[in-house]
């Protein structure tokens, strides 16, 4: 919310953020939206008309949503880029993909706070490393494991590495191994294993983000080690 609580300052009504077709980032911008009366736009990358459960919920709380190729999507920070958005939107607060700025990492280094129980280890799953670079700023004791949701995903410690302290990036382990074909794609190994969690433990995963980390968790874990798991939600993706 410190992103909001930035846009209301700067006294504009209008959030504009970007993300994939199944970005938590995006539903959760459109909520808050709706939730505090601003109007929200989401650069979306990929095919005009492709609708997904995410997208559906993102304009049923009142997102505007513009689509852009995948090769013009990735001049999302170029100053060029942003004067167009600029001429075309008018006035809004822009939000970087993830919320990934200081202000989104803020956000997400409270999570630890709700806590009041002790673990060894934090675990994760992760998009552009925003909640990872929170969780890893608010570490005490413990170890963090992040999951990335895609391939490639080396880059998210350089991501963290921008919020971070390398003090504290040496308690960040990276799982690069259980992104199942990378983002917002699946294997049939990941659906039995999110059909058979939920039968056991009755806790719907997400097929983008939260069952990968916890596929890759069961696939890693040591008895008798004490474990949080943060569950960052994308069940509207099911």
């Amino acid at each position: 919310m410190y992103n909001v609580k930035a846009a209301e300052r700067s006294g504009l009504t209008t959030l504009l953020t970007f993300g994939g077709a199944f970005s938590n980032h995006i539903a959760a911008t459109a909520a808050a939206g709706k939730l505090l009366s601003l109007n929200t736009i989401g650069i979306i990358r990929g095919d005009e008309g492709f609708e997904n459960d995410t997208l559906i919920r993102a304009k049923e709380n009142g997102m505007q949503l513009h689509f852009i190729s995948r090769e013009k999507y990735k001049q999302k920070t170029a100053p060029s880029f942003i004067d167009d958005l600029q001429e075309q939107f008018r006035n809004f607060y822009l939000i970087p993909e993830g919320g990934a700025n200081e202000n989104g990492v803020k956000g997400t280094e409270e999570i630890l706070k709700e806590i009041d129980q002790t673990f060894d280890f934090i675990t994760v799953s992760a998009g552009t490393g925003t909640t990872a670079s929170g969780l890893c700023r608010s570490l005490k004791n413990q170890e963090l494991i992040v999951f990335p949701d895609l391939k490639g995903g080396g880059f998210i410690l350089e991501e963290m590495s921008n919020y971070c302290a390398p003090e504290q990036l040496k308690k960040v382990q990276l799982q690069r191994d259980y992104h199942f074909g990378g983002y917002g794609k699946t294997k049939p190994t990941l659906t039995d294993f999110m059909q058979s969690f939920y039968s056991e433990h009755n806790v719907e995963l997400d097929k983008v983000y939260t069952s990968k980390m916890m596929f890759g968790l069961f696939d890693l874990i040591k008895k008798g080690t004490r474990i949080l798991a943060i569950h960052t939600g994308g069940l509207q993706g099911n």
